[in-house]
Parts: C-alpha cells; sequence; structure tokens
C-alpha cells in the first residue's frame, strides 16, 4: 500500500505530464517559471523553499504545501526549522491556517518515516 508520500508524486507526476502533453504555451512557461524561480540565486534553494512553504500555508494549498515540505527535507531542513516556518505562516494566516499546520506536520512525518525506511 503506498504512502501519502507516493501517493502525492505519483499523482502529481501523472497530472503534470497529462498537462503538459496538451501544449499549452502558457502552462508551459507558468511551470518553467516556477522551476526557475525556486534555483539557486541570490537566495539558496533551502530560503526559497521555505519562503515557498510560508506562502502555500498562508494561501491554504495543501498541495503546494507538501511540495515544499518534501523539496525542505531533500534540501536538509531541519524539523525545528520547518515548524519554525510554519509558525510564522500560521502568525501571518490566522487560525485559519491551523488545519493546514496539522496536515503539514504529518506530511513531515511521513518524509521522515520514509526516509528511516530507505536507510534501513
Amino acid at each position: 500500500m503506498a504512502n501519502q508520500v507516493e501517493e502525492f508524486n505519483a499523482y502529481r507526476l501523472k497530472m503534470n505530464d497529462k498537462i503538459l502533453a496538451d501544449d499549452n504555451k502558457v502552462i508551459k512557461r507558468i511551470f518553467n517559471l516556477d522551476t526557475n524561480a525556486y534555483k539557486e540565486g541570490h537566495l539558496n534553494v533551502k530560503t526559497k523553499e521555505l519562503l515557498g512553504l510560508v506562502a502555500s500555508a498562508v494561501l491554504r494549498c495543501d498541495d503546494c504545501i507538501k511540495y515544499h515540505l518534501e523539496t525542505c527535507f531533500k534540501e536538509g531542513v531541519t524539523k525545528e526549522e520547518v515548524m519554525e516556518t510554519l509558525s510564522i505562516a500560521t502568525l501571518v494566516g490566522g487560525t485559519i491556517v491551523i488545519p493546514h499546520l496539522r496536515r503539514a506536520y504529518e506530511f513531515w512525518e511521513e518524509l521522515v518515516k520514509n526516509q528511516v525506511k530507505l536507510n534501513d
């Protein structure tokens, strides 16, 4: 049985492939802009991903939160850094962000659990 990280990534890949196969120039440019915005620049990737995490939480986009959490995890962000980042997002976004905070915490735990499985 797939876990939520695997399910999220499989669905995202499948649907992105379908969307990009339609060859819509505007959508392709938006995807490209998003990819390039998060590359190393004056800000490092880790910082950009944490900023993306805050924006995603404040905007209450669970898919975006998952994406940025996984990228943060791959960039070596610690749980403490994630929680401090999400605390700022919750402060800025207000209590309506709390359900997204819960799901973010759960997804982070799944990322850690998957990493432990890979290392066994």
